[in-house]
């Protein structure tokens, strides 16, 4: 696959409309510039475009192989892995004290939509095991960072999370894995996890998994879970590898995409022999695994946007080079020439409705961990202020990212017309390895529920409304713009809907079935509140930055035909008349879906629970 991703828009939104100069200046940053940073941000998309991207479609055709309990990922796959481990990619985000670069989390949200939107099965072998490295640095022991850590960030040893059992499902409570405690302070591991992605593979000598289990006494539900670190390979105080951990990769799926991700059902300690750290408390389980957890919902829904922004990369290339029927103003004349179907009215509506979503979704994602960067560089109530922010974010990244990102790629996989559902171009592969995005890490319906039941009444409301009211403040500030004004007032019009179901919904006595029945177009709303905010907030930067250069070349706007010339001939004129389009027509055609939600949500219809099925 040829990887393109809008560089100019990644760098716009990073450096301009966040201005992660900000984040730079603390100390905790210190050995980095903005300078730096860009060439941080061009040599990763430089190994997406030539290494990653390369060998993602033959990934896809081979797929990962198990063969009598042993796990192989297809063979290209491996020289990749090593270049990504030697350039120190995995420890991008992780402390200088491990190996890491210490880079702040907004850039690693750049520089990992380059690796999942290239080749999503792979960067997901890089995603949990940098995830597991940062659980075992916050929450492990002293001996055991010593041992696991720098072996994590290196990619020497790979990381996994093992939480879903057969019986369990999303059921996280009812898992049975058993810990028991030995004499020695470790504990002997057995049960079975199922679903485990990059739970087996032949990319590193040792795999890290991350295990949920339950010890004797401990009480049900979630609970009673205690969290372990079980590696594959027995590790040897020295660090050296010792004999096999009684780890068995039992089967692994046959699934609709990520075909060279490994997905792998782990049978533990079948021979009574396998052995695992506990990881800070007994009884402290989820909640360290939510740490992990929530980082990973971030990056599911960075990957459902990579794969939005790579499909309408590759869908705007194929509308230019693609020639079908008569433009539109010559349909009449027989004899008029084909023309690209970039020219056609529809395919164009299609292409800058995805570009709206795509910028919208990165938008959402670099802004919460522009705020995670912010949680750590500032003290007191201002980082917790900050960190709030990232927790009510974190459900919409993970749900409203990944249910838009499988629709940018269907509104692409369109463009291409019958080729799109042929394996002659990439839109059908990047569609089916999209999917996947909104199921796993709690499928969207759970991030939902999680998001009505527990992150909206977070501190009384006070953070939902603080975020709220930065989109009302970017209403206030576009409001009176010609060009803008529409799209403002529409903003406040979706801002009004939201309050007044919160208002109502609480006081019906059926408050509780509307609630659970609604969860999933409440955040979509919400997400498409916030996206539409992102938007005129950069429309108007942009605007801004385009007066500036109209001013200094002495351009107009009064004469359209002279004007459509002057952005032909200036790329960075046309970027910021663009982000301007994008941002009205984003407002036109994704904010009244608020409306149509609220008004069946107001409704009280409850036909799903009284309808047979």
């Amino acid at each position: 696959m040829d990887y393109k991703v809008d560089m100019r828009d990644v760098r716009f939104q990073l450096f301009e409309w966040l201005g992660v100069e900000k984040i730079l200046a603390a100390e905790r940053f210190a050995d980095w510039d903005a300078e730096n940073v860009g060439m941080v941000i061009d040599e990763a998309l430089k190994i997406a475009r030539e290494q990653m991207a390369a060998c993602n479609e033959e990934g896809d055709r081979i797929g990962a192989q198990w063969n009598d309990g042993a796990v192989s990922v297809p063979a290209p796959f491996k020289p990749v892995w090593d270049t990504v481990r030697e350039g120190g990619w995995i420890g991008l985000l992780a402390s200088p004290e491990f190996g890491g670069m210490g880079l702040p989390e907004s850039v690693g949200t750049a520089v990992n939509e380059f690796f999942s939107g290239s080749n999503p099965s792979l960067s997901l072998t890089l995603m949990l095991t940098r995830g597991a490295g940062a659980i075992i640095e916050h929450f492990g022991t002293d001996e055991q960072k010593a041992l696991f850590i720098e072996k994590l960030y290196a990619g020497e040893w790979a990381g996994t999370m093992c939480l879903t059992e057969a019986q369990a499902g999303s059921d996280v409570g009812a898992s049975k894995t058993k810990a028991v405690k030995k004499a020695d302070g470790r504990y002997m591991i057995s049960g079975e996890k199922i679903f485990i992605t990059g739970g087996d593979h032949n990319l590193t000598d040792n795999i890290i998994h991350l295990v949920l289990a339950r010890t004797p006494d401990a009480p049900v539900g979630t609970k009673g879970l205690s969290l372990f670190i079980v590696p594959k390979v027995r590790v040897n105080p020295d660090g050296s590898l010792g004999k096999p951990n009684d780890v068995y990769t039992n089967n692994i799926e046959e699934k609709m995409g990520i075909h060279g991700s490994p997905t792998c059902t782990l049978v533990f300690g079948q021979n009574d022999g396998c052995e695992g750290f506990l990881l800070g408390e007994e009884l402290e389980g989820m909640k360290i695994m939510f740490h992990l957890m929530n980082a990973a919902r971030i990056e599911v829904g960075l990957q459902g946007s990579a794969a939005a922004g790579a499909a309408h990369q590759q869908a705007l290339a194929y509308a230019h080079e693609r020639l079908q029927s008569r433009h539109w103003k010559e349909l009449k004349n027989p004899d008029a020439p084909q023309v690209p179907i970039v020219e056609h009215p529809d395919v164009r509506r299609a292409l800058l409705s995805a570009k709206a979503y795509t910028e919208a979704m990165r938008a959402l994602l670099l802004k919460t961990s522009y705020y995670t960067d912010m949680s750590h560089v500032t003290t007191g109530e201002e980082a917790e202020r900050y960190h709030s922010y990232v927790e009510m974010l974190t459900p919409i990244c993970k749900a409203w990212c990944s249910e838009w990102g499988v629709q940018v790629t269907h509104w692409c996989l369109q463009v291409h017309g019958g080729y799109g559902y042929t394996t002659d171009y990439p839109a059908e592969q990047l569609m089916r390895d999209a999917e996947i995005a909104t199921i796993y890490e709690g499928t969207n319906g759970i991030q939902a529920l999680d998001f009505v039941a527990r992150k909206l009444p977070m501190n009384n409301g006070r953070t939902i409304r603080e975020l709220l009211g930065e989109a009302e403040s970017t209403f206030k500030a576009a409001k009176d713009d010609p060009e803008l004004m529409e799209p403002a007032w529409m903003l406040a019009a979706a801002l009004k809907q939201i309050e007044t179901i919160s208002k109502e919904i609480t006081k019906r006595p059926d408050a509780i079935q509307l609630i659970l029945l609604n969860a999933p177009p409440l955040l979509d709303m919400v997400g498409t509140v916030l996206g539409a905010h992102y938007l005129l907030d950069q429309a108007m930067l942009a605007k801004r930055k385009l007066a500036a250069i109209l001013a200094e070349k002495g351009v107009g706007t009064a004469d359209k035909k002279a004007y459509k010339e002057f952005l032909q001939g200036n790329e960075e004129a046309a970027f910021f008349h663009n982000k301007v389009q994008t941002a009205i027509h984003f407002a036109y055609r994704a904010l009244p879906t608020v409306a149509a939600k609220g008004t069946a949500i107001r409704s009280g219809e409850k036909t799903p629970l009284y309808a047979i099925m």
